[in-house]
């Protein structure tokens, strides 16, 4: 969609500005309580999430609720203009629960029962804990569902982990049962027969344990997708407990980028896809390459429902859990947090607004320090913040214009990571998929990241590194698209498993072989001090010239249909094909064969963007390390120009008339962005 989307929710139709609030920790100070208000409207905050861990201060006995001090917070809230996402609280559970009920508590993947402590210690299956969830949510939506003060729910936080209980491994088996039907059809699946592992009863069948049964790769494939459907489960039931008492309020809940969960999958029971990010800025002279990769994940996120996120958790200064915790630097804060704008954010939220005074996050970044007060210089970088977002709030709802698409699916990262070849030190998958990414990140072509399952035809370029876990499906709507006009990059382990981790049979690329047009025959891991090289042919069909350095994976593949655009320079394999086009229909599809480098895709990808006619943010040269995406409502586009280079830069725009957002003076010709810099503009369609 290319226009504006309804505002989340209409009782703040504007920019979010706020933090995770925690009350309960500051009951026995209300002054403190008192204070939090005059500073959030100082800092333009106008949304907390609150409640996320205050299970124990709403219900402190088994049955026995107090809920007169969210009354008071909520009501402060409403007085003053604040709202709230209201969160349910069952990311943390009491101690009176596990004591009583331990069968709540998770156990490991060793088999043996957590004790209480920790976040997300329960387990999803309990019937005991989804009805404690149950009575906890419903006492919540009947007291402030219809709250002037409420905007939504934050269901729990950033969930995660698995158990390994005998509920779960009943969950499982039936989760199995109804997938396959039959142990004939789950033994082929699973390709049992090798070391004599066949199933012979249902009951046979346990969850992965690194004191049993691991090496099963489709058992383990299978273990994860259970473990994401078991969590959307659990998260489904906890909507459902407080939709009830009213179903316009929209329900989030805040991921992370966590391995074990495939995020797709909560499209369907989620209003609006929330996460929480937190780079590690000030790793070296610059912040190019992290840059690039927050951008990766602000349209990961975005792409789900490819509609306005939310920026649920950020740090206003430092984390306390990271390698080192970094102070962000002047105009790191600003730039931050307006890029996840630039992508498709609707708010700009922190954990935390107060740091606790105890515990293992008292030294965790938060608006409000330790002193108490507003004369800090994080208080100031985010009363700033405050400020622009409101300045810009016109932005809220657009959407991002994207055309080109970046294939990336949660189970395929799962087989890549567990294929045992062919490099073990290291496969660097994610790191694949963010290097082509940021090739069309520094051009300022706005992209989507999509599933297999997604429909491809909004885009006219889709770029599928490592497809490894291809199913026949996914071929066949790749070919398809390609044949409809589309341009296809497809690269080295690709087409190598279908859905089961099986092997595709009858040679490589599987249900790629023929949009591609070549024969995978070997695939080589090579050594970190290992090189190979890639020479472009005379007259290619990109007009690209010279030789480009080749690492890590080189595969070996003979042309069928396909074109050669380049070979291979070195080993025993000189000579031979290394980069392909196919013509198929109307379209395109090329071949990496061998992993290159940040200098062979720059340029692969400049000719790509030209060949697709795909637009740029701006018709102009990007300095490196500065990028520019755009949002629109149809009529007008808004863009967002960033400087991540780690030096002042001077971007010539493109000759069309552009409007400074915040100050609304016209921009000129160029504009001048300082170190960390960011300039939001306006311009008509």
């Amino acid at each position: 969609m290319t226009g504006k989307h309804s505002p989340i929710s209409s009782k703040l139709p504007v920019l979010m500005h706020g933090a995770d609030y925690n009350p309960e920790q500051w009951l026995h100070d209300p002054k403190v309580l008192e204070e939090d208000i005059r500073l959030m409207k100082l800092a333009g905050c106008n949304v907390m999430a609150i409640g996320i861990f205050s299970w124990a201060s709403l219900e402190p006995q088994e049955g026995v609720f107090s809920f007169e001090w969210m009354d008071q917070v909520l009501e402060r809230f409403a007085q003053n203009g604040i709202y709230a996402w209201l969160a349910t609280p069952s990311g943390a559970r009491p101690a009176w629960m596990s004591a009583q009920y331990p069968e709540v508590l998770r156990v490991g993947a060793n088999r043996v029962r957590n004790l209480h402590g920790m976040r997300h210690n329960h387990c999803y299956t309990s019937s005991v804990y989804r009805e404690k969830t149950a009575i906890i949510n419903g006492k919540l939506a009947e007291r402030y569902a219809k709250h002037p003060a409420v905007l939504g729910w934050h269901i729990s936080n950033e969930f995660g982990g698995d158990c390994h209980c005998g509920l779960c491994q009943d969950a499982f088996r039936s989760w199995l049962k109804k997938k396959y039907g039959t142990l004939e059809a789950l033994n082929a699946a699973w390709w049992t027969t090798f070391w004599a592992h066949t199933y012979t009863d249902w009951s046979q069948v346990e969850s992965p344990a690194p004191h049993g049964e691991n090496m099963v790769h489709g058992m383990n494939l299978d273990w994860r997708r259970f473990v994401t459907d078991q969590t959307v489960d659990f998260c489904r039931h906890e909507i459902e407990s407080v939709k009830k008492a009213n179903p316009e309020l929209p329900a989030t809940t805040n991921m992370h980028m966590i391995e074990g969960l495939d995020y797709r999958k909560f499209a369907d029971v989620l209003d609006v896809i929330s996460w929480d990010a937190y780079p590690t800025w000030h790793q070296g002279t610059n912040d190019i390459k992290l840059g690039a990769s927050i951008g990766f994940y602000h349209d990961l996120f975005r792409s789900i429902r490819k509609k306005p996120f939310l920026l649920m958790e950020s740090t206003p200064s430092l984390t306390n859990w990271q390698p080192v915790s970094k102070l962000k630097q002047p105009g790191m804060h600003r730039l931050s947090s307006l890029q996840a704008v630039a992508h498709g954010s609707d708010s700009v939220q922190y954990f935390q607004w107060r740091k606790s005074r105890g515990s293992s996050e008292k030294f965790h970044g938060a608006v409000v320090d330790h002193v108490g007060h507003e004369h800090t210089r994080v208080f100031r970088d985010v009363a700033e913040l405050g400020r622009s977002l409101a300045a810009i709030s016109e932005v809220t709802g657009t959407s991002t214009p994207a055309e080109t698409a970046i294939l990336f699916d949660w189970d395929n990262r799962w087989a890549v990571k567990n294929a045992q070849g062919p490099r073990n030190m290291g496969i660097h998958y994610e790191q694949t998929v963010l290097d082509h990414h940021q090739a069309f990140w520094e051009q300022g072509v706005p992209t989507d990241v999509i599933g297999s399952e997604d429909d491809f035809g909004p885009y006219k370029v889709i770029i599928a590194p490592m497809l490894y876990m291809c199913r026949e499906e996914t071929g066949r709507k790749l070919e398809r698209f390609v044949e409809n006009g589309g341009t296809l990059v497809a690269t080295y382990w690709s087409g190598i498993v279908d859905e089961h981790d099986l092997c595709h049979l009858g040679g490589f690329p599987g249900p790629l072989r023929k949009v591609l047009g070549i024969w995978a025959e070997e695939i080589e891991g090579l050594y970190e001090e290992d090189r190979n090289g890639l020479a472009l042919s005379p007259d290619n069909a990109l007009g690209l010239t010279g030789t480009f350095e080749a690492h890590e994976i080189c595969e070996l593949i003979h042309v069928e249909s396909a074109e050669v655009l380049g070979l291979y320079t070195d080993s025993f394999y000189a000579g031979r094909p290394a980069l392909t086009v196919n013509s198929l229909g109307q379209g395109r599809a090329y071949y990496m064969a061998a992993r290159l480098k940040a200098d062979f895709l720059s340029a692969f990808y400049q000719r790509i963007v030209e060949e697709a006619g795909l637009p740029r943010t701006l018709n102009t040269d990007l300095p490196r390390g500065v990028t520019a995406t755009w949002r629109t409502d149809g009529e007008t586009d808004y863009v967002f120009v960033m400087n991540f280079s780690g030096m002042e830069q001077q971007i010539p725009l493109d000759g069309r008339e552009y409007t400074d957002l915040e100050s609304g003076e016209p921009a000129g010709d160029s504009l001048s962005l300082p170190v960390h810099g960011i300039a939001v503009l306006k311009r008509e369609v």
